[in-house]
């Protein structure tokens, strides 16, 4: 009885479902009687879309007069909004007629093809050259353009740069076409490894453009360097083994010219995609690697050096654990000992200080502009180079520095005895031994060391090593223009590594070595009063051993 009630309920549903339809079916729905547009609504993207949901008062007949064409936007609102805002919206409010509507592009709403078609796809670069019919020319002739004629379907057209519906103007900031965003926008493509593998293009292109210093610049903000379209070109990308390639060798010179004029030709002599660890210059590979080795394990003897000597003196000083504690640190007075620092010795600290942070800060923010430190200074870059303004002041600053303390040596014999025993001399390699085994406590005895003793040593020539390798390499990078008109690009390649990875060291070394000595060690801390007053907090320690007859001595 119960399957007898399903039954009949279910096919009472059905004859009322086919007694509604052929209701509905009346006369006036039945719009392809009288409009042939039936056919090609099939086989459009609308194919699912009913004609009142476009078509108000359809079902009265004869349809009323008058009847406004339906807006695109009543279905599409987030589309129709971002073509307003577009170049093609901001034309058409201007009062522009020949400005680009929905059906312009997309074609009759009744035969509108779907836009993620492949015939679609095909046809977007003659849409496009309705308008712009010269640069649909050289599309058309491009690398991008051939691919997309053989129907190569992850082939770029011209919304998949300049975007579908919200095309903006390449001057916006917000445009993907816009200068900083141009890598954003081709990375789009050759950043995709995917891609990168089904059409045989090399994998590193966008990479090693973010990390030179062009990609760089564009990501600090820079509105004048260049960017991928800088030297591929826009609209008329061909491949650089092509002849009229913009990168073709023998077009080097005129292609890099724009910015470097008389320089060109140089960049043909060398790599202009460079990668660490690949394509890169001989010279350049083993001074990374040297560096790479170099920076740790120099670092990391400084820090066992130091740590140790920091261990050492808070079990003597702090916690009473040595038999024979050493007396707390006591200023030197002016009638007891020579000022440490004269006052010109003072003064060329102090730029030396301030130039080197400078320099560090405005440095490492064209390595890293997203970062917070760097924002004050990459904040003004599309407006004014700020960044590398202030770097190449503080650079001048230096140099100046160091020219002041030359010709101070030059001409003041004072001076000159006062520095003479910061030579170097077989004397400090034991010196430095002994006392990382006294910090490691692998030696029982500290060692007498001299009044300029190794750690003072290696701080100077330290600093004079830096200035003379940043001075060199970055007045070769700051006039690249002149030096790769005599020296191939190779050069400037050298240069930027040795710049970064010694820029790396000093900064280091002043962090771990040199704040040390003057502010953590606690024979001085909180801080060594020497380039303030001239005279140095030093500990009273006795000797440990007997030194030189006539030479002063001083505990490390």
């Amino acid at each position: 009885m119960m399957c007898t009630r399903i039954v009949t309920t279910v096919l009472g549903l059905c004859l009322w479902g086919v007694i509604s339809s052929s209701l509905a079916a009346s006369p006036a729905e039945e719009c392809s009687t009288c409009h042939q547009e039936d056919q090609k609504l099939k086989a459009s993207a609308h194919a699912t879309v009913a004609c009142g949901a476009c078509h108000p008062k359809h079902e009265q007949y004869p349809h009323p007069a008058g009847l406004k064409k339906p807006a695109c936007g009543q279905c599409h609102a987030r589309v129709a909004g971002d073509q307003a805002r577009s170049a093609h919206g901001e034309a058409a409010r201007r009062g522009n007629a020949a400005a680009p509507t929905c059906a312009v592009c997309h074609g009759h709403p009744h035969e509108l093809k779907t836009a993620t078609a492949a015939e679609f796809h095909k046809a977007v670069p003659q849409t496009c050259g309705m308008c712009h019919g010269e640069i649909a020319q050289q599309f058309n002739a491009s690398v991008h353009g051939a691919a997309v004629t053989k129907g190569v379907r992850d082939a770029p057209v011209c919304t998949s740069c300049h975007g579908e519906h919200s095309i903006l103007s390449p001057s916006s900031r917000f445009s993907a076409v816009h200068h900083t965003h141009i890598p954003e926008t081709c990375g789009h493509c050759h950043g995709d490894l995917k891609l990168s593998r089904k059409f045989g293009l090399p994998a590193d292109r966008l990479i090693s453009f973010e990390e030179s210093f062009h990609g760089l610049a564009v990501r600090a903000g820079s509105q004048s360097v260049a960017d991928c379209a800088s030297c591929h070109g826009y609209h008329d990308i061909l491949p650089s083994k092509n002849p009229k390639s913009r990168t073709h060798p023998n077009n080097l010179a005129e292609t890099c010219g724009h910015c470097h004029p008389g320089a060109g030709k140089r960049f043909a002599q060398g790599t202009v995609h460079l990668l660490e660890g690949g394509a890169e210059p001989v010279a350049a590979r083993w001074a990374r690697i040297f560096y790479q080795i170099a920076i740790p394990l120099t670092v990391g003897l400084m820090l066992v050096h130091n740590a140790g000597d920091w261990i050492r003196k808070l079990s003597q000083r702090r916690l009473r654990r040595a038999a024979a504690p050493i007396p707390p640190p006591a200023v030197v007075s002016a009638t007891a000992a020579e000022p440490r620092m004269m006052p010109l010795e003072r003064l060329q600290h102090a730029l030396l200080a301030v130039s080197f942070m400078v320099l560090v800060w405005t440095g490492f923010a064209l390595k890293y502009p997203e970062t917070w430190w760097a924002w004050p200074l990459v904040r003004w870059e599309s407006a004014f180079p700020v960044r590398a303004t202030v770097h190449r002041v503080a650079s001048v600053v230096l140099i100046a520095t160091a020219v002041l303390h030359a010709a101070a040596l030059a001409f003041s014999p004072r001076l000159r005895r006062r520095w003479r025993g910061s030579w170097p001399c077989w004397r400090d390699v034991p010196d430095a031994l002994a006392c990382l085994a006294y910090n490691l406590g692998l030696r029982q005895q500290p060692r007498q060391l001299p009044e300029h003793t190794y750690v003072a040593k290696a701080e100077y020539w330290a600093v004079v090593w830096g200035t003379v390798v940043m001075a060199i390499t970055g007045v070769i990078l700051w006039a690249n223009d002149i030096v790769l008109r005599w020296l191939p690009k190779s050069v400037i390649d050298f240069s930027t590594t040795v710049h970064f990875y010694e820029a790396v060291l000093a900064g280091l070394s002043i962090l771990v070595w040199h704040f040390y000595a003057v502010i953590f060690d606690p024979d001085v801390y909180p801080m060594d009063t020497a380039w303030l007053t001239g005279y140095s907090v030093k500990p009273h320690e006795p000797a440990a051993t007997p030194v030189e007859e006539h030479e002063p001595v001083t505990a490390k």
